[in-house]
């Protein structure tokens, strides 16, 4: 089925139709339609329009008003202040566009696909091999799992990257560390399969510690540890197996959080640092001989006229230390040439903290002045900010330590089930479906409070708030769909039915003009890459589904075709509901 046009599409195209009658030699007639209080939507471009054409805006105006057709979409139009347009759409008009999206059987709800889809790489959930995840890697997870979804559902072709650290000096000393002490193999590194992918992974993170601990202690061990980095590049197959065997013992401890978050993490899109060894020279050399990198104290860098440090001394990217080795921004680099030359990427995301801006403004600059990145190829990096506990500080235990993944995980899930518990009895869940929602409820909590957020603000962690059935939570968005399935169990044989002839209660209308803008919404966000406003979009919706169910019955609506409409919005509601959620990767139960 054709993709189905918004109603605020159709409103701008007939606007935007009036305007070229009026104004038929101006460069644009964008009528800037926007939703508004006073009307059902407001357009405010005729100002700028009438400046341009140096004419009074309110007679501007008033002429538009005359070419516009009434009737079966515009009901009425008007003039306001200074050459503004107030526009109101009609019952019939909102309930024929929903009917036709409610009809779509692709269920896209009205979200077409891109005209001309590009290829994005989304470089996203980076942990590191032989370490714990920690409540910091929570939200490069979280942030691209939503990005990636919203991108693949609008037709763009999607690349995932999951760029894990595991190469450099931190190998050479765990190899070197555990052939010193072969004793803490047993114990310590998981060698038994029988322990799980978390118990292993605590296990090489306490002997990672250990080596770290001698690693700054020890001036000996450290040039040995130095030495076995050599070793570890030059390919030497004892150091090669050590090193394969933490990195495989870590992708299963990675695949259970993942799992755990409900989010699919693929073996194939796993390109580590290690995935660019065999371009760091080379990358190197292109930019030595093309000027853009020059050796400076023995190492190859990169100096840009705007980067000081605090002493004014120009700061380079540093692409090759000194000693031969290669810093991370020769492997970024590397990395863009292989997104750009071999996948063909036009679009490079990197879903990073904020404290690395700089590193990737520079690695970025440099790309661009080597002629890897160009006005074809974007390359953006997706900012977030800190993880802070209750009292605004960032989260740690109460030792001080960085709080562990999935600790957080499995008492969001606790939290959450606790929740879920105290309704099951009214709503007959079983055992089963308890534990099952608890699960679901739990993570979506967790992950929506982090997607309700700008990305690039700081958030306070507070699991209190996360899983409470009021407010800005998953929780409340899930309970509303599980009141609309329940609703429709309750209907019986009643079945949703669209009845365009109806007149609609403000409450219906609300309801409506906002179904109307879902397409709008995930346009936008796909644009931006900015989960939140769609979370803000999905809340929005619940707030007026409660608003609707409070003033208008729906199972006892005064007519049978009354009910039938209701029926037919709420249940609209709820796929639409259902998909933006979905689109957050956050579950949304059948019954609460």
């Amino acid at each position: 089925m054709a993709s189905v046009t918004s109603l605020s599409d159709s409103v701008q195209q007939r606007l935007a139709a009036a305007l070229s009658a009026a104004l038929p030699d101006a460069d644009s007639t964008d009528p800037l339609l926007r939703r508004s209080d006073r009307a059902d939507f407001q357009a405010n471009g005729i100002l700028a329009l009438a400046k341009k054409a140096k004419a009074n805006p309110r007679e501007l105006a008033t002429e538009v008003v005359s070419q516009v057709v009434t009737g079966d979409v515009i009901e009425d139009i008007e003039v306001s202040g200074p050459g503004f347009l107030n526009i109101a759409v009609g019952d019939g008009a909102i309930t024929r566009n929903l009917a036709e999206r409610y009809a779509d059987e692709t269920d896209r709800l009205g979200v077409p696909y891109a005209p001309a889809p590009g290829t994005t790489v989304i470089d996203y959930a980076q942990p590191n091999v032989a370490k714990e995840m920690h409540v910091g890697h929570l939200r490069s997870a979280v942030i691209g799992d939503a990005v990636v979804q919203i991108l693949e559902f609008t037709g763009e072709n999607v690349v995932r990257r999951h760029h894990i650290g595991d190469w450099g000096t931190q190998f050479g000393m765990l190899i070197q560390y555990l052939d010193e002490h072969p004793h803490e193999l047993d114990h310590k590194a998981g060698a038994d399969a029988a322990v799980s992918g978390e118990e292993a992974m605590s296990n090489l993170d306490r002997l990672y510690k250990a080596a770290r601990k001698h690693f700054d202690s020890d001036d000996e061990f450290k040039t040995r540890a130095r030495r076995r980095v050599v070793d570890l590049q030059a390919g030497e197959p004892h150091t090669l197996a050590m090193w394969q065997k933490f990195v495989d013992e870590s992708k299963i401890y990675f695949f259970s959080v993942f799992e755990k978050l409900d989010m699919e993490i693929r073996d194939p899109d796993i390109v580590g640092e290690s995935g660019y060894n065999e371009m760091l020279a080379e990358t190197c050399r292109l930019l030595e001989e093309s000027g853009v990198a020059v050796r400076s104290e023995g190492a190859l860098c990169v100096f840009f006229d705007d980067v000081k440090g605090p002493d004014g001394k120009p700061v380079p990217l540093i692409v090759q230390k000194s000693d031969g080795g290669y810093g991370y921004a020769a492997t970024d680099l590397s990395a863009i040439r292989d997104r750009v030359f071999n996948l063909k990427a036009d679009t490079l995301l990197y879903v990073v903290d904020a404290r690395q801006s700089l590193h990737f403004r520079m690695v970025f600059e440099t790309a661009r002045r080597a002629g890897w990145l160009n006005e074809d190829v974007k390359a953006q990096q997706l900012a977030f900010g800190t993880v802070l506990g209750k009292d605004g500080k960032p989260f740690k235990t109460r030792e001080g330590e960085t709080v562990r993944l999935v600790d957080l995980l499995d008492e969001a899930i606790d939290r959450a089930t606790s929740v879920v518990r105290e309704k099951a009895e009214k709503v007959g869940l079983t055992e089963e479906e308890i534990v099952e929602n608890g699960r679901f409820v739990g993570i979506g909590a967790v992950k929506y409070a982090d997607l309700s957020t700008s990305a690039v603000r700081d958030y306070k962690f507070d699991l209190d708030q996360m899983v409470s059935l009021n407010g800005d939570t998953s929780v409340y968005l899930q309970y509303a769909y599980a009141r609309i399935q329940s609703i429709l169990r309750k209907a019986g044989e009643a079945r949703p039915a669209a009845h365009p002839e109806l007149p609609l209660a403000p409450a219906e209308r609300a309801l409506g003009l906002h179904l109307d803008q879902f397409a709008e919404t995930i346009r936008e966000v796909a644009a931006t890459y900015e989960p939140h406003k769609l979370a803000a979009y999905l809340y929005q919706l619940a707030a007026l589904l409660t608003a609707f169910y409070d003033q208008c019955p729906v199972l006892k609506a005064d007519t049978p075709e009354q009910r039938a409409n209701r029926l037919f919005l709420v249940d609209l509601t709820a796929r639409t509901l259902h998909r933006g959620m979905s689109l957050l990767g956050i579950r949304t139960p059948e019954r609460l």
